[in-house]
């Protein structure tokens, strides 16, 4: 059927195209819906597998592989329509693909497993704040070769999986309560056991702060300049960040209340004079 728009034939290939527009228009439509029904697929996938145990990282991880295998499919079918030789790009990812193992094969294998390992025994779940390899954020996903994490300014991470399974992972939202730590030093002239009690009656009197554990002040050190305490209270983690910040503003306002000096950092210099 011919097809005319202004006395032009659409069914006339392009120059240096090789496909006419009608084929382009079909091959576009055909990809679509494609992906239309490759997303379907990975919906339907998706929700099978969350009817099992399957941690959801994995259930993720394999939802993201298979997508990725399924949307190759599509556009090697898509491609004939646009007349061009799809035995040439299958040879053509041959080579890549040979390249990758001749090469690439320890890096790109160690990812993808590192990456099933991760998601198979979940050290986090997405949301999650870690830290690893130095850098710190929510998780968002574990990829087929990647895990990305998103920092609290809004800064997008992306790191290799093999970098995460290979080193220490620190989770800071794992476990439904932490131990705030809040250190302060005090002068030598100040009551040190007003300052023990006024910092335990802070934590008491915090509503955030749980009566279990018990909250408790320590000693850590006798510095040159002051005495050093800590305040140890715990909290529900999504409580963590808002107890430092109260017990911390607390400290100041009633340590001055009370006369407990929060020292600056001295240092005594003696002169001898000459004999």
């Amino acid at each position: 059927m011919t097809i005319t728009i202004f006395g032009y034939d659409l069914n006339t290939p392009l120059p240096y195209v090789g496909a006419s527009v009608v084929e382009i228009i079909i091959a576009i439509v055909a990809f679509l819906i494609g992906y239309f029904v490759v997303a379907i697929a990975i919906w339907a996938f998706k929700k099978s597998l969350k009817r099992t145990k399957l941690p959801n990282l994995l259930v993720e991880f394999l939802a993201r592989f298979l997508k990725a295998i399924l949307l190759v499919f599509v556009l090697l079918a898509v491609l004939p329509i646009l007349h061009i030789d799809v035995s040439a790009i299958v040879i053509g990812l041959s080579a890549v693909i040979g390249l990758i193992l001749g090469f690439g094969l320890q890096d790109t294998m160690t990812n993808i497993f590192s990456g099933f390992w991760l998601a198979m025994l979940k050290p986090f779940e997405i949301g999650d704040y870690i830290e690893v390899n130095g850098v710190s954020g929510a998780l968002e996903a574990v990829g087929i070769m990647s895990t990305t994490l998103t920092t609290p300014d809004n800064k997008y991470i992306m790191i290799p999986n093999k970098l995460i399974w290979g080193t220490t992972i620190i989770n800071y939202t794992k476990k439904p309560v932490r131990r705030v730590d809040v250190s302060v030093g005090i002068s030598y002239s100040s009551d040190l056991n007003r300052a023990v009690g006024t910092a335990m009656e802070i934590m008491k009197e915090n509503t955030r702060v749980l009566e279990e554990p018990v909250p408790n002040v320590v000693i850590t050190q006798l510095g040159d300049s002051a005495i050093g305490i800590q305040l140890r209270a715990w909290a529900k983690t999504e409580d963590y960040w808002t107890v430092m910040g109260e017990i911390t503003r607390e400290i100041v306002e009633r340590f001055r209340e009370s006369e407990i000096e929060i020292p600056y950092p001295q240092l005594d210099v003696h002169i001898k004079g000459k004999s």
